[in-house]
């Protein structure tokens, strides 16, 4: 193999996660045996000191050390430029490979050249199933989700739907970004991700696109990665639940999903049936448990749907 080409150009995105580095190194030192791998890291102004470990412990890694954050997306589509891999590998730093995963999933893509894009199995720390081959959202299956009327609508495709079995490779919709193997060809022929999303709904929104350049999305069980998941919006108070913007991103995310992929009406349905649910889940509250705090809860959510209405110009464009 030429020395410009590798395998598998690996990219991760940090954020104030220094204390996940090595352990995610590690692992991934291991998994690299056999490959000719590639790997960039793009630090969005980590204020741990993650990029003096980076420079100082890992100096084969290819650094962009960004002076402000510019979140997920951006941050992986400022790697394009270095890759050198016949596969791109997104892999979050608090997600954790075993040492087959990355021969295992590249000799799959291998073998099924109309994969596009590739997901595994992911596992909590406690060895937990998570949520890991997942469907497209709707205005429809987030407000039954919402309301917890799933079992009474089976003909409705979920978003998550965990009752089948995770040990049989199958196909799906999008798989989550914290191990997410793409195929070259399909970045050169449509793109990474959409600028305008800051966090949440990249991948979600990318795979929409990859499926509808012709590719699968594919769910592969024959090997696992443990994810903690949320360790950067941890380290950043503004970033958190208390302070609402981990709320408000997905909020944000969600109306430029529906805008760009359901158009104007597909927005005011969501805005429409979220409102409504809203309205249910806090009378329910208040009849059953005298939950009055929940009232606050799905009123300031209300409210935050539809101040982002306006400030993303009914989902046409990002704020951030």
């Amino acid at each position: 193999m030429d020395k410009q080409d590798a395998t598998v150009s690996v990219v991760i995105v940090n954020y104030n996660t220094r204390h996940l580095l090595d352990e995610l190194f590690s692992g991934l030192k291991l998994a690299c045996d056999g490959l000719d791998v590639q790997i960039v890291v793009v630090d969005n102004a980590s204020k741990d000191q993650s990029v003096e470990l980076l420079r100082s412990r890992y100096p084969d890694v290819e650094l962009i050390a960004n002076p402000s954050n510019v979140g997920f997306g951006r941050a992986n589509n400022q790697a394009l430029p270095l890759l050198r891999g016949k596969y791109v590998l997104l892999l979050n730093t608090d997600a954790f490979v075993a040492p087959d995963t990355l021969r295992k999933t590249v000799a799959c893509m291998d073998a099924h050249p109309g994969c596009g894009v590739l997901g595994v199995r992911l596992v909590g720390r406690d060895g937990a199933l998570q949520p890991s081959c997942r469907y497209f959202p709707t205005p429809w299956n987030g407000f039954l989700a919402a309301l917890g009327l799933t079992r009474w609508f089976p003909s409705v495709r979920m978003i998550d739907d965990m009752d089948w079995d995770h040990d049989s490779m199958r196909e799906c919709d999008w798989v989550p970004g914290c191990y997410y193997l793409i195929r070259r060809t399909v970045i050169d022929q449509v793109g990474l991700f959409d600028p305008r999303y800051f966090l949440y709904y990249e991948e979600v929104d990318h795979c929409h696109a990859v499926k509808q350049a012709g590719w699968k999305v594919l769910y592969f069980p024959d090997t696992q990665v443990v994810h903690i998941g949320g360790e950067s919006a941890k380290s950043d108070h503004k970033i958190t639940e208390s302070g609402r913007q981990v709320p408000i991103l997905q909020i944000e995310s969600e109306l430029l999903f529906y805008r760009k992929h359901l158009g104007l009406k597909g927005v005011l349905l969501s805005v429409g049936l979220g409102l409504l649910a809203d309205v249910l889940i806090a009378v329910k509250g208040v009849i059953r448990r005298l939950d009055y705090r929940g009232l606050i809860v799905r009123f300031k959510h209300a409210e935050a749907v539809l101040v982002l209405l306006g400030r993303t110009s009914w989902g046409r464009r990002g704020t951030r």
